[in-house]
Formats: C-alpha cells, structure tokens, sequence
C-alpha cells in the first residue's frame, strides 16, 4: 500500500482515497478483471470492505480501465449486493450492473393458498374449456372448406391429400406391420396355454379373429399412428409457425385450414382404415403361425373356420373405428400445431400434448365403440 504526499491517504493500484470539499471520495483504478484480480480478491475485499459501511462515502468507478464479471461480482460482495448512496458510474458500468442484479435477484417466495387444489381444478378446466372450444371452431371452418371445395372443385388439393396419403399410410406399413405381427404371436401363444388346458384348442380362432379384427387391430394401428403421423403434423405446422410460413400463408390470403389442415384429415381418414386392415390381418397371420407351431391346427383349417367363428360386422367396425381415430388424429394434430408459438420450446410442448392427447382421446374412442357397440358382432 502506497501514501499520498497530498492528502496522506491510502493508495494502491486498484483504488485511491482523496477528500473533496463535502465528502472523502474512493476511487477505484486498473483493472477489474479475473487476470488482475486472481491474487488480489481477499485482501482487497478486507481493505474496501470498512469503506462500504460509511454511508458518506463517494464511489467513483469512472477511472477503472477495464472490468468484467469478476469485478463486479467482487464490489456487490463488498456493498453486501446494495449499491452505495453515492456512486458515479460510466454508462457502460451501469448497464452491466444493472444485467447482473437482474440475473442474480432472489426470486420471490409467495406463500402457498390453502385454495391452491380449487384453483389449480379451474385453471386446468378453462384450459380445457379452451382447447375445446378452438377445435369446435376449428372444425365449423373445415365444413366451410368442405361446402366451398363441393362448389368449386377445381380448388380441391389433390396433391395435398395424395402426399399425406403417402406419409400416413404407405410409410407405416412396415411398423404396423411389425408390431401387428407380434401382437399377434403372443396373444396366440398365451391364449394356446390356457385352452390346452380345458381341451378347447379350437377356439383359439375366435379369440383370435375377435379381438384382432374388433379391437387390437384398430387400436394398434391408431396408436402407432398418433405417436408417427400425429406427431409429424404437429412438428410440421409448428416449424411452418417458428419460420413464419404461416404468416406469409395468411398475408397471399392462403386459408390455413383448406390448404394444411384438411388435406391432412381426408388423407388420414382415407389411409386408417387400410392400415387397419393392414395391421389385423398381419397379426392374423402371426397368431396362425403360433397357433400351428402350439396347438398343431392346420393354415387351411384356420382360414376356413375363421369366416364362421368371427362375424363380418367386427370388421366393419374396426373399419369404422379406424375412420373415426384416423380424423380425430389429424384434427388433434392440426389443432396444437396451429398454436405453437413461434419458438423452439414451445415446438416440443406442443408436439408432446398432441401425441399425450391423441393416444388418449383413441382409447375414449375406442372404449365409446365397446359400449355402444357390446351386442354387435358377438355371437
């Protein structure tokens, strides 16, 4: 530490003490940063430190050459995080103070309301209430498309519907497929097990015919289909939102829901079907193999019988069941896509409620189907 001739204060390299007409100043001199101060921040924090509980004391940062986090960091643990009565800053050391206390400010404890359930249950029902009243809309807009497409249909996007077509149907055969045919096996091989033990072998076909063409089917294939297409259309309109796309669609005087939205339903509501039947034959398949390698029952007793032991409306209602989930899908889809706000993390949000919701909304549907339809199909 070094002396003043003049006033007989302290002076060192990071700061210097001179008395002014009204008020002793502390100026503060060099460099502020990590490289100068690495050995420096004990013993400069114990020398500042008295300084920082006299009120009267004028601060003067204007002299400091350079400063970064460090330095600041270092004066806030001196002031004890409250700035001084008297401080002069230059503009730059303002904003930069002004940044950190932002960054570092504690948050605010809120003390907990004993109503909190009651309000939790309402917010999510307006949330409800809201998304429920969004897709109603949502949809008295595509019966408009849908009346003003009959009326003029030179305007019907053939090549809007063929694509979705395409990515919906086409390019899920294999995972359906797939997933179908093991389905399949391990519900014939569990089912061989407890039949073997009554001596009923043979009614494995109509366990087999029911539920894969009633309900496994349809339900497979409307769940691999949320979790694949659902959450492809949802990523696609939500990215057309964060680029702007939609915007610019709105701005040519392009309808959102002629041009993106409907074609995606009709194209979905046009390949469900077949991908159930895709995916309950598949499964058929794998549950005659299985049921030929347990129980010894022949291919071509297995396909004769099947007609008799399961009646043809299951499969007009899987068929039926697969229309209904495929629209659904693609309107949930549309629907959280259409409000992705245009950033990133809303982008994988909402793209995760769309899957969460579509799987959901499909077993409701399919559970509606079981009870409405219980005396159809059932011998």
């Amino acid at each position: 530490m070094l002396t003043d001739a003049n006033n007989q204060r302290p002076t060192t390299a990071f700061y210097r003490i001179s008395n002014d007409s009204e008020s002793m100043r502390l100026t503060l001199t060099g460099d502020y940063t990590l490289t100068s101060l690495e050995r420096q921040i004990r013993p400069l924090t114990t020398e500042l430190a008295p300084y920082a509980k006299d009120s009267k004391i004028h601060w003067d940062l204007t002299e400091i050459k350079q400063i970064d986090a460090t330095g600041i960091v270092l004066l806030r643990q001196i002031w004890n995080a409250k700035r001084p009565e008297h401080l002069s800053l230059r503009p730059e050391q303002g904003r930069i103070f002004e940044r950190l206390e932002k960054i570092s400010a504690p948050p605010t404890t809120t003390p907990q309301d004993l109503l909190w359930p009651i309000i939790a249950m309402g917010k999510t029902s307006l949330l409800f209430w809201q998304h429920l009243t969004d897709i109603v809309i949502l949809i008295g807009q595509l019966f408009l498309d849908v009346i003003f497409l009959i009326k003029h249909p030179s305007h019907i996007p053939w090549r809007e519907i063929s694509a979705n077509l395409y990515r919906t149907g086409a390019q899920a055969l294999i995972i359906t497929a797939l997933v179908g045919f093991l389905i399949g096996i391990v519900l014939s091989y569990l089912s061989s097990k407890q039949l073997q033990m009554f001596g009923a072998d043979i009614f494995i076909i109509n366990i087999l015919g029911v539920s894969i063409i009633r309900e496994l089917g349809p339900m497979l294939a409307a769940i691999l289909v949320a979790g694949r297409s659902g959450s492809s259309m949802t990523a696609q309109l939500g990215v057309m939102r964060v680029t702007e796309e939609l915007d610019a669609l709105k701005v040519m005087g392009i309808s959102h829901s002629q041009r993106l939205v409907l074609p995606k339903i009709i194209g979905l509501g046009v390949a469900m079907p077949l991908l159930v039947l895709w995916t309950s034959a598949v499964a058929l398949i794998g549950g005659m193999l299985a049921a030929e390698i347990q129980l010894g029952l022949s291919y071509q007793y297995f396909l004769s019988a099947l007609p008799d032991a399961v009646p043809i409306a299951n499969l007009w209602l899987g068929l039926g069941k697969g229309v209904v989930c495929g629209m659904t899908i693609a309107l949930i889809a549309c629907h959280f896509g259409l409000r992705i706000k245009p950033n990133t993390e809303s982008l994988g949000e909402g793209t995760t409620r769309s899957v969460v919701t579509a799987i959901t909304v499909v077993i409701i549907i399919d559970a509606i189907f079981a009870i409405v339809f219980s005396d159809i199909g059932i011998m």
